[in-house]
C-alpha cells in the first residue's frame, strides 16, 4: 500500500521496551484480577509503549500517533521481579495507519503477542477536537 510522503514510515521499523515487574504493574494493583502476576493492561501498555518508540525518531514536528485498534493474546503469567520486553515491528503502512506486530517476552518465553494499529495525526488537531468531545 501507498505511503503519505509525509510520514517517513516503511514497514520494517522496530523498537524495543523493558519492564521490570513490580508490585504496582500486577493484576491485583490495577484492578483486572486477583492475582500478583504482571496484569494484561501492563501487558497491553508496554506493547503499545514499543508501538510509540518504534515511531518517535520519525515523526515530523507537531505529529503523533494514537492507538485505533489492538488484537492481544496474553497468555503467561510473569511473576513480580522478572523483566519483560516488548517488541513492535511495523508491517504495513496504509495511508495514515500504522500495523505493527508485537511481542511481549520473559527470558525465551512468550508471555503476549499480537497486533496494535496507530494513526499517524497532527497533535494540536487532535488535542483541540477532543476537548470539543461532549
Amino acid at each position: 500500500m501507498e505511503q503519505p510522503p509525509e510520514s517517513g514510515f516503511a514497514p520494517g521499523l522496530t523498537a524495543r521496551v523493558e519492564l521490570t515487574v513490580s508490585d504496582t504493574d500486577t493484576a491485583l494493583a490495577v484492578g483486572s484480577g486477583d492475582v500478583p502476576v504482571l496484569g494484561t493492561p501492563r501487558v497491553l501498555a508496554l506493547a503499545e509503549a514499543a508501538t510509540v518508540a518504534a515511531t518517535a525518531t520519525r515523526l515530523l514536528p507537531g505529529m503523533t500517533t494514537v492507538g485505533l485498534r489492538v488484537e492481544l493474546d496474553h497468555t503467561v503469567p510473569t511473576p513480580v521481579g522478572r523483566t519483560v520486553v516488548a517488541q513492535a515491528r511495523l508491517t504495513e503502512v496504509t495511508g495514515r495507519r500504522l500495523h505493527f506486530d508485537v511481542s511481549v517476552t520473559d527470558g525465551s518465553a512468550t508471555v503476549a503477542q499480537g497486533r496494535v494499529e496507530r494513526a499517524l495525526v497532527d497533535r494540536s488537531r487532535f488535542v483541540e477536537r477532543a476537548s470539543r468531545t461532549p
